[in-house]
């Protein structure tokens, strides 16, 4: 298992390598845009997010902004509506508790209501450079291509623990845009994710994939993957970064991991499945290993030994140049500590994402 990690890892590499680096320049766009956020209890982080879009280099006339306030009990709605004279349109959920996934229907009722040809979903808690926009839909328009996932990665950072994430965190979105490197799509990120309105509504939105509360954005790329994959990009660019923040504790880490993990019972592609299934499989092994070394015989210990170090190896090759594209080299020499205890979470999330209920803004969800 350890050498088809390995094999797998460089696979990926190479598919990262093939995407070009984007150098940003003063262009025109054509393409009207609406950017969709999702809030609910966001009266922290609206606000910025919402001056960040404010203070984007792109044309007003092509820009349009929608905010769904998902039944928030805060002060969110009122923020929001604060920006009502610079644009900023508000949608109000009342739906009650009958839905599952609130996020994909508020996305939807949002596309519904846009007049833009591209969307482009962000969160209400993320920053973007001036740029950001103008970069994405620019990248869009030049390649003719009906879907683009973008960087993410958290920044701010107030703790060992928080540093350990962002590595962890730009490993995933490495991953994601090596998979498009590659010609093969799987994972993506919905704070920074842009498709045409047109092919949005030719896959049915979210038809299919709404009774899950997560996967507006990497159950959507699978939809799109199946018919038009050639026609999905990843806009590697700096100006295209999205940054966000890190969990602060544990358990809103492993909440959230717990909610990502969960799509994986809806994939369709047996590709997807194969590689999740063989990743873990590899860190179930490295484990069980590990936890028998002092049990083990020499040549068993240095074997098992081995498997850690070329697991460590493999991901500095693929980690080196995506780290020193996000600029954060630095975090490398977290690599070991996060390696092995990496392995020690992905099999315990893999089973606890297919299982049972979850919490997500204070709901219940599955």
């Amino acid at each position: 298992m350890c050498i088809v990690y390995v094999v797998l890892v460089l696979y990926m590499r190479a598919g990262w390598m093939k995407l070009p680096v984007i150098k940003t320049k003063l262009v025109d766009v054509h393409s009207s845009v609406s950017v969709i956020i999702a809030a609910r209890n966001e009266e922290q982080n609206i606000g910025r997010t919402l001056d960040c879009l404010m203070a984007q280099d792109f044309p007003k006339e092509l820009l349009e902004i929608i905010v769904i306030d998902d039944h928030s009990t805060d002060r969110t709605g009122e923020i929001i509506s604060s920006y009502a004279d610079r644009g900023v349109k508000l949608i109000q959920l009342d739906e009650g508790s009958k839905l599952n996934s609130y996020k994909k229907f508020a996305i939807a009722k949002a596309i519904d209501a846009s007049e833009g040809e591209i969307i482009i979903t962000t969160d209400a808690d993320c920053r973007m450079g001036p740029q950001w926009l103008s970069t994405i839909v620019h990248f869009m328009e030049a390649n003719d291509l009906y879907m683009v996932s973008s960087p993410v990665s958290y920044n701010e950072e107030k703790s060992y623990f928080e540093r350990l994430q962002t590595l962890e965190f730009l490993y995933l979105i490495g991953l994601g845009a090596a998979g498009i490197g590659n010609g093969n799509p799987t994972t993506c990120n919905g704070a920074n994710l842009a498709y045409r309105k047109s092919v949005f509504f030719e896959m049915g939105g979210f038809k299919g994939i709404d009774d899950l509360a997560s996967g507006d954005d990497e159950l959507l790329l699978h939809k799109v993957a199946e018919k038009y994959a050639d026609r999905i990009g990843f806009c590697k660019a700096q100006e295209a970064m999205v940054y966000t923040d890190a969990k602060e504790n544990l358990a809103a880490f492993i909440n959230q991991r717990r909610r990502w993990a969960s799509k994986s019972t809806k994939y369709k592609d047996k590709r997807v499945v194969v590689l999740g299934v063989s990743i873990w499989l590899f860190n179930l092994a490295l484990v069980a290993n590990v936890l028998c070394f002092c049990w083990a015989d020499l040549d068993a210990q240095k074997l098992i030994l081995l498997s850690v170090l070329m697991k460590i190896g493999v991901e500095l090759a693929f980690l080196y140049p995506v780290l020193r594209f996000a600029g954060r080299r630095a975090l490398l020499f977290n690599l070991p500590m996060l390696s092995v205890l990496h392995s020690v979470y992905l099999v315990y999330i893999g089973i606890l994402g297919n299982v049972g209920k979850y919490d997500w803004k204070g709901r219940s969800v599955k």
